[in-house]
């Protein structure tokens, strides 16, 4: 299976090459916006609709014991435009802010960085493994307006929220909710 999917990977490469060489050699105009997000994501979803694309899962997540999450390209585009919808509605967020996501390799990590990308939220990235002392640094030092992480880097949130004045909002990616967070997997 894995030379299927390389010998398509491939076809997929030299597509992209010849684009950004007509684009080069002044044959293709410049889009003057662009968003990975609805140019690519969606673009491969409505190909694979149309059957002009091998369905190929667009993600694909294994954690240690061995559970998957299998997105195709038009449940990722779905996913994402909900998440997009929670930023911007549920947390009132809009083009420009920043969102700081404290989070292990989850599947929302990479649902909410598309997310990002499609409605042009900043979308900072930190490590599990930052103490309150961190995230209080990059929370003041980005102005974000928003935090989102898991159960176990609450506390250390919550332990810094009276000296983030720029901070509207938190969500929480858990099972179960916690009393001043908003639970990104209810919404």
């Amino acid at each position: 299976p894995w030379r299927l999917f390389h010998r398509c990977n491939r076809l997929l490469t030299s597509q992209i090459i010849s684009y950004y060489d007509s684009i080069n050699q002044c044959k293709k105009e410049l889009p003057e916006y662009f968003n990975f997000a609805s140019d690519v994501l969606d673009e491969w979803s409505r190909l694979e609709k149309d059957g002009r694309r091998p369905a190929n899962p667009a993600f694909w997540w294994v954690n240690d014991e061995g559970e998957e999450v299998k997105w195709s390209f038009e449940e990722l585009g779905f996913l994402s435009r909900k998440a997009a919808n929670i930023l911007s509605e549920v947390c009132g967020l809009q083009r420009g802010d920043r969102v700081i996501a404290v989070l292990p390799r989850v599947p929302e990590w990479w649902l909410l960085n598309v997310a990002c990308m499609r409605t042009g939220i900043v979308f900072i990235p930190g490590t599990s493994q930052l103490t309150a002392k961190d995230i209080l640094y990059r929370l003041q030092a980005s102005k974000a307006k928003c935090i989102i992480t898991n159960d176990t880097l609450a506390p250390a949130v919550e332990s810094v929220m009276p000296d983030c004045q720029f901070l509207k909002s938190k969500l929480i990616v858990a099972k179960g909710s916690r009393d001043g967070w908003l639970n990104l997997k209810e919404l």
